[in-house]
Order: C-alpha cells, then structure tokens, then sequence
C-alpha cells in the first residue's frame, strides 16, 4: 500500500463525519479565568506549597464578588493574602486525610478497605469550583490527586475487578463516557484547569476489563459505548484543514499517519504554576509560550517529566514532546481501533468495521516500520522533526508487547534488554537515566510494571514476568510493612530509600499501586505468577 492510500484509509477509519463532528463548547472556566489577578498573586506569593491547592479551593461566593472584595482589600495597611484565602475559599485536604492503616491487617485487607476510602459518590459540587461532576461513583487516587484521574483509573479497575466490585468499574466507564459526550474526549482529570487535553487513551481497554467479568453483556456493552469509543477516536484523528500535521496527528514524510500528545494551551499548568514559569525561564532560546505548551503536553502524556522528552537528555527547560512520536500512544490507539471494528461488528455493520481494523492494521506497520530498533532491539520513540528515533529507551517500548504488535523475535529481544538495562531488586526502572525527574531511575511504577508484565506473559516469557512481579510485589509490601502506606512510585534500585524527584512529593493512597498489586498477588494465587520467594513472609 503506498504512502497516499495509506492517508486515506486512515482517515476513513476516523469516519468521513469526523472533520464535522467538533466537541461542544466548553463553557467552564479554570480558576486563573476567574480570579484573573488573584490567581497569578496567591501562586506567586506561594501561599500553599503545593501550587494544586489553590487551583482545587472552593469559592464560597460568586468570583466577580470575591474579586471586589480583593479590590478593595488589598490595598489596606496589614492586608494578608493567605488570611484573604482562607476567608473566601474552602481549602482542600487530601483524599485519604482522615484514614489510619490497621497494622494487624495485610496487604491485601488493606487494599480492600482503601477501596471505600478512596470512592467519591456522585458529586454535587459547589458552582463555582474547579471539579467538574460527574454522575456516578468513582475512585481517586489518593494524596493531592483528589479527583479522577484517566489513565490512572484503569490501573485502579484491575483490583476493583479482583475484589469484586465490578460495580465501581462500570460506574466509573459511565462517568468517562459522560465526559466524552459532554467535551468530545476525557480531560486528564475531573477539573476545569484540565479541559485543554486528555490522557493516554485507555477507555478501550476499560471496556475490555469490564467485559472479561461480564462476558454475557460484550454486544451490549461494545454497542452502548459505540459512539463514546468513536468520538474519542475522533478526538486524536482530528484533521487539519491543511492536511499536515496538527494538533494529535502526525503524517510522515511517507505519508503515514500516527499520532502524537498535545495540549491547546500555551499558559503555565494552574495546577503547577510557579513550577512551569521557573522552567521556561531556563529555556532560553524559546518564547515562554511554547514551553508551557510542551510542559502541558506532557503533562497528557502521564510521564510529567521525563528524558524520553528532554533534547539533551536531562533538563526540563529543553523539553520537546510535540516533536515526538510515542509508541506507547500508538499502541493504544490500535487498540481503540481493533475495539471500534469489534463493536462494528457487533452492530452488523461490516464495512465500518473493516475500515476500523484496516486502520489497525496499518498503524500496526507503522509502529513496527518507525518505533522498533533494530540496533538496541528494543522499541522507541520517534522524532519526526529530525526523522530519526529519539536516544533514550523507555518501558514504553513494552506496549507493542502488550498489545501483541511486536513479532515474536522482537519480543526476545526486548525481553534480553530488560535484564540488562531496567531490572533492579525492587523491579524496573521506567527508563536507565537518572534525571532527578519522576518518571526516570531510579523510580518504579505500577502501571509500566503490570504492561510489562502482561507483555512478556503474552509472548509467553513466564519466568521473566514472574520475576518482574515478585521483585516489584515484595518491594511495596516491604514499604508497606514499615510505613502502612501504599506508594504513587518507589525506588527501585536502592530500595531502602523512598520514590522521589519531580514537583511534588510522593503520594500515597494510592489507586494504581493498589491495583496492580492486587491483581499480582491474586495470580500468584493462581499460579499464573512462579514468584519465587514467599511475599507473605515479609
């Protein structure tokens, strides 16, 4: 196939309505649109240490009234801006404040009652706040992240389907598809500051999980979230009027199309203000604009920050994912492809399913023809400015795996790199560079560990996985025994010392971390882990 019919089955996949169908108007304002001047002070003045709580704060009248009282105030002799807050905003505490572990429990207890903990019943938010509501239960992560998170949430339904309640998972897909209705995607998280971008796109796989414990209910299930599963196709495949790359979607110079991560906005993160007007500051040689834009960017990639990103490898200020293809993206997207022509034809409609799974079929080529590297045998990044992969291997590179994209030789390959460049005695690294940045070493997450781990399990490298999963396992219930927390992330090289790097500081909680988990304990259980030393004896 070449390169312009490429182009045009891609597009067609993404439905020939899809240059009409826009997402609705968003009418909500973020709290720098509403407390213009008052916003940029308290951030400035750093009144709370970390720059989300102010963002998160409920005004207790209207802003336009707050604002006059701001007017009038701020001028008077002993004016305190930290008492003027308090005095006309609700200060958030974090998700699980009021929570105390029962030593005598273990791991898994504890996960179980975190559950009720860390769920939100259908919220009645006050007008004028920053949480957008959502209509049904959810569960949060914990710590500072007192709102639903996207991609967050699906590490989180793992263990939710595990202890059975199947309930939160279908309530919580209820709540995504709402939100793809109501804005045309899923925003990062449930707040108005987050309505310029999205998160890696895992509600396919949601739906998925779902149905793996409803079997019964799979063309049920496929065709009532159709046109949520649809529009979000739409959302990345959006076209730009000139037919270049814009916005998600990258064409190749052979005329391939992929896609990439991208925010509208171009102002520093509300939730980390001073923190992104302090980087672009470092950043020199570019307009502050566009590096609040590349600071945004990343932030929807969930790897806010690391050097798979950074144009020289280690500093913040060069940041230059918009230039980026990521594998890791790609591959989810196949996935939501193969879901669509699945649903289509559920529906029995053949021929867009057929358009779906051609679309599939040709992203899969793609990704195999310009993210695997054959020198390393591992998969990259690609930067499609200088046409070449980007330097720094990442456990991106195991989404082909999980996805079963990779061919079995790659496979092998990626598996031997593993072993030698990201596996330490607590678990794997998300990259082999220490940046001081969170998602690079020494640091260790749930989510790359359990895509790891189902990725060589699909290319049936059982002894790996279950060496991956043992390690990882016995490292958080290690934290666990001596802390009683459950952590955003750990350090897996040195594991006497504690996760860290990044604007913020480790969380607990903590939904992914507890899913995850859970589901590897659980098939340890079931013998499909061979973890070899007794994590219940630690």
């Amino acid at each position: 196939m070449n390169g312009k019919r490429l182009f045009i089955a891609i597009i067609m996949a993404c439905g020939i309505a899809c240059k009409q169908q826009q997402p609705p108007q968003v009418k909500e304002r973020s709290p720098r649109q509403e407390f213009p001047g008052l916003f940029e002070a308290v951030q400035s003045a750093h009144v709370f240490p970390d720059s989300k709580t102010f963002a998160d704060c409920t005004p207790q009248a209207a802003p336009a009234t707050i604002l006059q009282y701001y007017a009038k105030e701020q001028g008077a002799a002993g004016f305190s801006l930290a008492g003027f807050v308090h005095n006309h905003f609700i200060v958030p505490t974090a998700a699980a404040v009021h929570y105390t572990t029962d030593t005598g429990q273990d791991v898994i207890a504890h996960i179980e009652s975190l559950w009720k903990v860390l769920k939100r019943e259908p919220d009645t938010t006050h007008t004028w706040g920053s949480l957008i509501s959502l209509p049904a239960p959810y569960v949060v992560p914990g710590g500072r992240f007192r709102e639903v998170y996207y991609w967050d949430s699906y590490f989180t339904m793992l263990g939710l389907k595990e202890s059975g309640r199947t309930d939160l998972i279908e309530s919580m897909i209820k709540n995504f598809a709402f939100l793809i209705r109501t804005y045309g995607f899923i925003p990062n998280g449930n707040r108005t500051y987050y309505l310029t971008r999205s998160q890696p796109p895992y509600f396919a796989l949601m739906l998925q999980l779902l149905i793996s414990a409803k079997e019964d209910r799979k063309q049920e299930l496929l065709t009532t979230y159709l046109d949520a599963l649809e529009k979000e196709h739409h959302f990345w495949m959006k076209k730009p009027a000139d037919g270049k790359t814009g916005e998600h979607l990258v064409i190749l110079p052979d005329s391939s199309v992929l896609n990439r991560y991208y925010d509208r906005g171009n102002w520093p993160r509300e939730e980390a203000w001073t923190e992104d007007i302090n980087t672009a500051k470092t950043s020199r040689r570019r307009p502050a604009e566009q590096v609040y834009q590349e600071l945004r960017t990343c932030a929807e990639s969930g790897w806010d920050f690391s050097s798979r990103w950074l144009a020289d490898g280690k500093t913040l200020g060069s940041i230059h994912i918009t230039d980026i293809v990521p594998v890791d993206l790609n591959c989810l997207l196949y996935n939501l492809e193969m879901t669509l022509g699945d649903a289509y034809r559920m529906k029995g409609n053949t021929a867009k399913a057929l358009q779906y799974e051609a679309a599939a079929a040709i992203r899969r080529e793609a990704i195999l023809r310009f993210c695997w590297d054959p020198k390393t045998g591992f998969f990259r990044d690609y930067d499609f400015k200088k046409g070449a992969r980007t330097p720094v291997l990442h456990l991106g590179g195991m989404y082909p795996l999980f996805f079963g994209i990779a061919r079995q030789g790659q496979a092998d390959s990626v598996a031997m790199v593993l072993k030698r460049q990201f596996l330490y005695p607590g678990g794997l690294v998300s990259t082999p560079v220490e940046t001081g940045e969170q998602w690079d070493a020494p640091n260790g997450w749930a989510p790359l560990h359990w895509m790891t781990i189902s990725g060589l399990l699909t290319y049936k490298n059982d002894s790996l996985a279950s060496d991956i999963a043992g390690r990882w396992a016995r490292q958080n219930i290690r934290v666990f025994k001596q802390t009683g927390k459950l952590l955003e992330k750990y350090n897996v090289k040195d594991t006497s010392l504690p996760g860290g790097g990044g604007e913020y500081p480790n969380q607990d909680g903590f939904g992914w971390t507890n899913g995850v988990l859970l589901k590897i304990l659980h098939m340890q259980q079931e013998g499909i882990l061979n973890i070899a030393k007794n994590i219940d004896t630690l």
